[in-house]
């Protein structure tokens, strides 16, 4: 038997007068792998700090085999402290641990050590963390959601990575392929209490529902026995009164532990509102190109996508997948080649990124788009607090500003949001973030019932395998490779998946030479300006290209330049012009748009 590195005992813990976790345990023994899942708002995040020490329980015990350590992967590290991020890596280390693998771990995510982290993107911050936590190599690792903002090449390195550390770990994800590889073990946190499965996540969903179809029955036995006492009650023989008492006592013991039965927080009922049938087809790409000054983003693409498409698109961060989406949706022009849209499209877009959430406002304002207390959703109308209750959000939270949800939150309201407007075109640009595994079945299955089309954007391979019926690769230098069905489809056909990111071995800091003085960075994220730009740019962008179509059609009369020689040449200097004012709004407008992916990444 494998020696007890970690156990938590009966850990209970009480916030703001509502139980988080009511006699809770977890073990961690060598060689195991934990997944700890559940619901969204269980207390997982909480009882990964109890167990790294960060957080002092209300109840409980807490006991670490003595010489132990203990690494914690936060979701929001702090790196402000540091100079740099080979600084902020090696803090982490312990006084027998190897400096090198410091740089290693960092060149193999994609960074060198030298950047300053208050430049640092998400993504990276999210790799810098990483790559701290495992550097020193240790005997548990508490990895909370460590995929988020990864993009396929980081999660698949990763993955492997994990796979071949000794140190026992466990995990916390909503990533099911990541869980299904990695984890041999489950701790399941359901009502503030834990359920421990000998198995990997792979048995997880298969064994917890057996768990809650024998509580249901066990709820409806009591259910008969309180009926069947309350009967006796009514109508029983009177007998000697101490047995009497005994079966009073009986019938108000069931009444009370029916009473103290929590049940199951209700599953997420979604349905998308079906819009017009569209044309049979949607989009159809010719030879197109689009190119951010001397980088390629499209080149050359020829694809076909019809009505009950589902195209998955994958590549690293920084592939252009957003840009590649806006080209196939018409929302830009690209530089070669042509673009044909299909008839009747009513497209809408789950806005994962969250930017068109205003914090100031309301849940009910954001699902109404501040029009009355009512949505219409498939023909039907519904009260914005009953709409509200499908996707798990209580009556009270109707008034709540949207600046104090959770990040599961944001993602369910963005669904609730967009699934109640009409549509025949899904664009998903990263649906899985943040979002727990319950609501993620219900998701895949509303899209396998959806009757139009879908564009997906995701890292998700499991998400991917279960909704795309093709998938777009990015290849690099512009090229997009199209393999039928899913994720692992794909792979089977081509051999391995989305190339890692690499940057060149530095030469050691020790050693390296002086180098002269840089001007500052620019700093990482978007300005206001450059915010602004992004969003009022494709309004511009429409003018512009109607007002072409205008003067166009109007040098295109025969009779015109002999009716209005000089209005000729003014509409054709007007034409010359507003070509030249299209062609800097698509490059600024690509620039910023190649800027925000790669941030957000």
């Amino acid at each position: 038997m494998s020696r007890i590195l970690l156990h938590l005992r009966g850990i209970g813990l009480t916030f703001g007068g509502r139980p988080i976790l009511e006699n809770a345990e977890l073990a961690v023994a060598e060689g195991e792998r934990v997944a700890l899942v559940g619901r969204n708002g269980s207390g997982k995040s909480t009882l990964l700090k109890i167990a790294a020490g960060m957080i002092e329980a209300d109840a409980g015990e807490r006991w670490l085999q003595p010489g132990t350590t203990i690494r914690y992967l936060p979701q929001e590290p702090d790196l402000s402290a540091h100079a740099t991020v080979l600084d902020y890596v090696g803090a982490g280390l312990g006084p027998a641990d190897d400096p090198h693998r410091c740089a290693y771990l960092l060149r193999e995510l994609g960074l060198s050590g030298d950047e300053d982290p208050r430049r640092l993107s998400g993504g990276e911050i999210r790799r810098a963390a990483i790559a701290r936590t495992l550097a020193p190599a240790p005997d548990i690792l508490l990895l909370d959601e460590p995929t988020n903002h990864l993009d396929l090449p980081a999660i698949e390195w990763l993955e492997a990575e994990l796979a071949s550390l000794r140190s026992a770990f466990v995990l916390i994800s909503h990533d099911r392929r990541f869980l299904e590889r990695l984890s041999n073990r489950t701790v399941w946190l359901d009502r503030g209490m834990s359920r421990r499965l000998e198995r990997g996540f792979a048995d997880f969903e298969s064994w917890r529902d057996e768990v809650l179809a024998k509580e249901e029955a066990e709820q409806q036995l009591l259910a008969k026995r309180i009926e069947q006492e309350e009967h006796w009650m009514r109508y029983g023989v009177t007998a000697r009164r101490k047995r009497n008492m005994r079966r009073v006592e009986l019938l108000a013991s069931l009444r009370k532990e029916r009473k103290d039965h929590v049940g199951q927080q209700g599953a997420v009922r979604m349905a998308a509102s079906a819009g017009d049938l569209s044309g049979k087809l949607v989009a159809e790409a010719k030879g197109v190109s689009k190119s951010f000054g001397q980088r390629p983003i499209v080149a050359n693409l020829d694809l076909l996508v019809m009505r009950g498409d589902r195209l998955g698109i994958v590549g690293p961060n920084g592939a252009g997948k957003t840009t590649l989406v806006k080209l196939l949706t018409g929302e830009i022009l690209p530089d070669a080649g042509t673009i044909r849209l299909g008839t009747n499209l009513q497209p809408v877009t789950l806005d994962q990124s969250r930017q068109s959430l205003d914090p100031a406002a309301t849940l009910a304002d954001v699902i109404t788009d501040g029009r009355g207390s009512s949505v219409t959703v498939n023909g039907e109308t519904k009260h914005v607090v009953s709409y509200m209750k499908d996707f798990l959000f209580p009556p009270e939270k109707a008034r709540t500003p949207v600046g104090v949800l959770s990040g599961g939150e944001r993602g369910r309201l963005i669904l609730a949001r967009e699934l109640a407007r009409p549509s025949n075109l899904l664009v998903l640009d990263e649906p899985t973030n943040d979002l727990d595994l319950e609501t993620l079945d219900m998701l895949q299955e509303m899209l396998a019932d959806y009757q139009g089309t879908i564009l997906l954007v995701s890292h998700d391979r499991d998400f991917l395998d279960r909704v795309a019926t093709s998938v777009l690769m990015a290849d690099g230098d512009g090229k997009w490779t199209e393999y039928a069905g899913g994720y692992s489809d794909m792979l089977a056909q081509r051999g391995q998946g989305v190339q890692a990111r690499k940057v060149k071995a530095d030469v050691p800091r020790s050693s390296a030479p002086a180098r002269k003085p840089e001007a500052p960075a620019a700093p990482r994220k978007l300005t206001f300006k450059e915010k602004h730009a992004l969003e009022t740019l494709p309004a511009a962008m429409k003018k512009l290209e109607d007002e072409i179509g205008t003067l166009e059609a109007r040098l295109a009369d025969p009779s015109f330049f002999s009716r209005d020689p000089r209005g000729f040449d003014s509409a054709a200097a007007r034409l010359s012009s507003a070509r030249e004012e299209l062609a800097k709004a698509e490059e600024q407008w690509l620039e910023l748009e190649m800027k925000r992916e790669a941030l957000e990444g």
